[in-house]
């Protein structure tokens, strides 16, 4: 099974992302969920996992318009 949009179906999509985040509800802190939000775009067929996974260590590295962590949630500045 491949990960491509072109390899796959909505359905798998999901079930990659799913599977390879783990439990999203297991944090008190609600980051999970950000993270699997992060990959919605690739579920939709929009953007691959590559894409989005550069565009998050380019912002992490640059530190553009990235979420701060204050306490126990996130706070964008």
């Amino acid at each position: 099974m491949g990960y491509l949009i072109s390899e796959t179906t909505r359905e798998e999509r999901e079930k990659i992302v799913a599977e390879s985040i783990g439990n999203i509800n297991g944090s008190c802190d609600g980051c999970m969920a950000g993270l699997a939000d992060m990959y919605q775009e690739y579920i939709d067929g929009k953007k691959e996992i590559r894409e989005i996974n550069m565009e998050f260590r380019a912002r992490y590295e640059s530190g553009i318009e990235g979420p701060t962590r204050e306490g126990c949630g996130y706070e964008i500045r």
